[in-house]
């Protein structure tokens, strides 16, 4: 079929490649315009910008795609089969979903309904949920409401960090996108509604990062470590210091020699580089895997002891 790819991340690099390996003819790539990033501030292709210019494919970058006519005349002479859309990181109006003669199709990191929005991986990780997948779906004006295609399950590993899951969708979204466009082309793409029962999935908010010692279980605590890692990573204070948290586990207070039920939450229990960090929490014991001092690089926390005394019985803020 003859192909629009919209796109920005890697997650969306992983399908244009499926798709592009799979044989289907892609007229053009749309993505967000180059970033500015790094010390030097030097202007950064999107990963998908990257593998277009790889291949040698035409590429589109619009500051806008709303109420910019000449992107969407564009689009019109075009004239694709079908647009696919993975995570573009814009909403496009209805006179670009009407274009192409079988519709938009999004790849969407969920099992629709649950999770439309911006962020349903990481939530799906901070929620603590065993399951999760991709779904294919016909768009339509709507916040990921339009007529779902394909699903397919993934199971969540309890220890799986967002950035390990991001990695494994990706590549499940490229896979499931080539068997949608195999199912439209063969006029066999069932259209199933989604119903009225949903969740939602909104960006994640910075202030949620900080650890909430007496309200969050232990449980809570590891959920929100690896569902911000590598986003922005979790964080709490010791002693006026931002210490972030990149890997936890939850242990049972009973293995350890501690009377720990007169302690404040967020107490320090133990802490040497032999035994680790562990720290007193709502229902249990967090024990620091991998840690990151105020402006230091993060690192094993048997090594970020080694260098930098935590007293036991001090309190994390």
């Amino acid at each position: 079929m003859k192909i629009i790819f919209m796109g920005t991340p890697d997650f969306a690099k992983e399908s244009l490649e499926a798709v592009y390996n799979a044989g289907h003819e892609i007229l053009t790539v749309v993505t967000n315009p180059d970033k500015k990033q790094g010390r030097g501030m030097k202007l950064k292709p999107s990963p998908v910008k990257e593998f277009a210019l790889e291949k040698d494919l035409n590429i589109m970058q619009p500051e806008k795609v709303r109420k910019n006519e000449e992107f969407i005349n564009e689009i019109k002479k075009i004239n694709p089969d079908v647009i696919c859309v993975v995570a573009y990181g814009k909403i496009l109006p209805k006179e670009i979903l009407e274009i192409p003669r079988y519709g938009c199709v999004n790849v969407h990191g969920s099992l629709l309904p649950k999770y439309r929005g911006a962020a349903p991986i990481q939530w799906a990780v901070l929620n603590g949920d065993k399951e999760t997948g991709i779904t294919t779906m016909y768009m339509d004006e709507g916040m990921d409401t339009g007529d779902m295609i394909l699903k397919e399950k993934v199971e969540i590993g309890e220890d799986e960090t967002t950035g390990e899951l991001w990695d494994r969708l990706s590549k499940v979204g490229g896979n499931l996108l080539v068997r949608t466009l195999n199912e439209i082309e063969k006029g066999n793409a069932p259209r199933i509604k989604q119903g009225d029962e949903f969740s939602l999935a909104p960006m994640i908010d910075k202030k949620m990062a900080k650890i909430d010692w007496e309200k969050k279980t232990a449980k809570e605590i590891k959920n929100l470590v690896r569902g911000l890692n590598p986003i922005m990573g979790a964080y709490t204070f010791l002693e006026g210091k931002k210490i972030k948290f990149w890997k936890v586990d939850v242990i049972n207070i009973d293995k350890l020699d501690v009377k720990e039920e007169k302690l404040n939450n967020g107490t320090v229990l133990v802490s040497n580089p032999k035994d680790g960090l562990l720290i007193k929490a709502k229902d249990g014991v967090i024990k620091v895997i991998e840690i990151q001092g105020e402006n230091a690089k993060k690192m094993p926390t048997s090594d970020f002891l080694r260098g930098n005394k935590i007293k036991e019985f001090k309190v994390f803020e």
